[in-house]
């Protein structure tokens, strides 16, 4: 899904195109070009996939500290490292976009100690390095000085249907206890979607924001742009992908 996700690759396979036929009916070619090159400036604008993002992040709000009190643990998603690669050569945990994902459930056992921590995280890379993102969380918890006696890694999902699946398991009637969920803003909905599905008691604790309560239109960052609009395009089509497939599937 990363590839269709990302404007880029349309954009890309529309000037390929345009080159193909650019022999035969050059003035269409040129146009393609042209416009190609006019809608790649435009994604620029950082405000409209801010407008896609938004009504993700808002869904759910973080919870008051005093609902703390009646959690018994944090389900931490992966996402928030980068390629293991850095770790390997340098033994530093490179930390992503989404580090928020790492850095607040240590400021929440810190402030909580009662509360377990469950990471689940495998490694979806389509060329595997031999290197799960719950290593990865394992060394950075440990760096961190976090308890690792509350902690429980789960390092086999590689997407977040399968998070919700493994987490499931590996706590089996504890899931039915009153968990925190910790994931990214924009990825809380399809999380919480699927983890209620397993049927785990999750409490959205949603992180990494990306957009405010508004949005500068004049804002312009094309690099930054892009991301945000392959990050809103997965969780949008993942979303109805998820839904579609799980209807399927309880149908079945």
């Amino acid at each position: 899904m990363s590839a269709i996700t990302q404007p880029v690759f349309w954009l890309a396979l529309w000037w390929g195109l345009a080159l193909l036929v650019l022999g035969r009916r050059r003035r269409v070619a040129v146009r393609m070009l042209w416009s190609g090159l006019v809608v790649l400036g435009l994604l620029g604008f950082t405000s409209v996939p801010d407008l896609l993002l938004r009504p993700l992040e808002n869904r759910y709000s973080t919870p008051a500290k005093a609902a703390m009190a009646g959690q018994v643990g944090v389900i931490v998603l992966g996402g928030a490292t980068e390629h293991p690669g850095v770790f390997q050569a340098h033994g530093q945990v490179p930390l992503g976009a989404a580090a928020e994902r790492m850095s607040v459930p240590v400021g929440l056992m810190r402030e909580h100690p009662h509360l377990q921590l469950v990471f689940s995280g495998g490694e979806g890379r389509l060329w595997a390095t031999g290197v799960s993102e719950a290593s990865l969380a394992k060394a950075f918890f440990e760096a961190q000085g976090v308890d690792m006696a509350r902690v429980t890694l789960e390092g086999g999902s590689r997407t977040t249907r399968e998070n919700a699946r493994q987490v499931a398991a590996l706590l089996g009637e504890r899931c039915q206890q009153p968990w925190l969920l910790v994931t990214s803003a924009w990825h809380m909905p399809r999380s919480m979607a699927e983890f209620e599905a397993v049927g785990c008691k999750v409490t959205a604790y949603p992180v990494d924001f990306r957009t405010g309560d508004v949005s500068d239109w004049t804002e312009y960052a094309l690099a930054d742009s892009l991301l945000r609009w392959q990050t809103a395009l997965h969780e949008w089509v993942g979303g109805a992908v998820y839904a579609v497939t799980g209807f399927v599937g309880r149908r079945l």
